[in-house]
């Protein structure tokens, strides 16, 4: 019997076929009369040259999984390993790529966040997040802006930036449909930037479980066209604000189902009252306002767009 290329062998720990062969079961007759079935010497070398070098492939392997993970990890894969805890097994083949949440077992994909999904606010986060941004909201240089021409064919000069997030507002850019926006594209006048904070601080103030208001585009630093997404915007009195969604989380909504209607409606309502021009909305949004001033119109069926007027009328 002889080793071919391709046939696996048992380890050499086991035992094979006849290889140790008792005592002579007949009187007078010797174990060499029985063949023995045992591979060859050489074949026998050779399982124990590969066993030690399965072994220290592992060894590796064990050393690389210590390097990839901190060191309580690899106290208590360490202890698994040793088969002092229950889910020992369940963990030894799991590449170093996983980590590992201690105490359960279960591997935990490389980069899974644990908590709330992506952009979902709770309302005891929002709560703590309010409050740390609180106690470090962002420093708004302030300027005596002045508008220059309309809406659709102005400019701005000397422009306040909105800051890209505060305690009550993010920012959400309509070009790449991520948070935040692009600094240089929420420049309004003085009086639209502290406008818009005043409404965003009232808003959640009177709805503490509301997220934060999403804010679009503002106008371009120094004004003019924003040719990719606007025809106005371009002299610092036209912003967009996004509706606030049902599922609270801080994105443009893209179908009217996601819309909290009740919250929208009571944002219309404040631009109204802190003296907006005019606000578009969306024909199948259902939300109302004084005539001339809550207008719908084509294009604004996720997003108020809010006008305020001239410096002086």
């Amino acid at each position: 019997m002889s080793w071919r290329r391709g046939e696996v062998w048992l380890d050499a720990d086991m035992l094979w076929f006849r290889e140790a062969v008792a005592a002579p079961a007949f009187p007078g007759i010797g174990p060499r009369a029985i063949p023995s079935l045992a591979p060859p010497p050489g074949l026998v070398a050779s399982r124990v040259r590969r066993a030690a070098w399965e072994r220290r492939r592992h060894l590796r392997r064990a050393r690389t999984t210590a390097v990839a993970l901190s060191p309580a990890v690899v106290l208590a894969l360490a202890a698994l390993r040793s088969g002092s805890g229950p889910e020992a097994s369940g963990m030894l083949d799991d590449p170093p790529s996983l980590t590992f949440r201690v105490g359960t077992g279960l591997p935990v994909a490389e980069g899974t966040t644990i908590g709330p999904p992506p952009g979902r606010e709770t309302a005891a986060s929002r709560r703590r997040e309010s409050a740390a941004k609180a106690k470090a909201a962002p420093t708004i240089g302030w300027h005596h802006s002045i508008s220059i021409g309309l809406p659709w064919s102005g400019s701005l000069a000397d422009g306040t930036q909105l800051p890209l997030e505060g305690p009550d507002w993010v920012t959400w850019n309509p070009v790449t449909d991520s948070v935040p926006n692009a600094r240089k594209r929420l420049y309004g006048t003085q009086h639209t930037i502290r406008t818009i904070l005043s409404v965003a601080a009232a808003y959640r103030a009177a709805h503490p479980d509301a997220p934060r208001i999403v804010v679009g585009d503002i106008s371009r630093e120094g004004g003019g066209p924003m040719t990719d997404e606007h025809v106005s915007h371009q002299n610092g009195l036209d912003a967009d604000i996004y509706f606030p969604r049902l599922d609270h989380r801080l994105e443009a909504p893209v179908a009217h189902d996601q819309i909290d209607r009740r919250l929208s409606q009571d944002l219309v309502d404040r631009f109204v009252a802190a003296g907006a021009q005019m606000i578009f909305v969306g024909y199948g949004t259902g939300l109302q306002g004084p005539s001339g001033v809550v207008i719908p119109y084509a294009g604004h069926d996720y997003h108020l767009h809010v006008r305020f007027p001239p410096p002086g009328g």
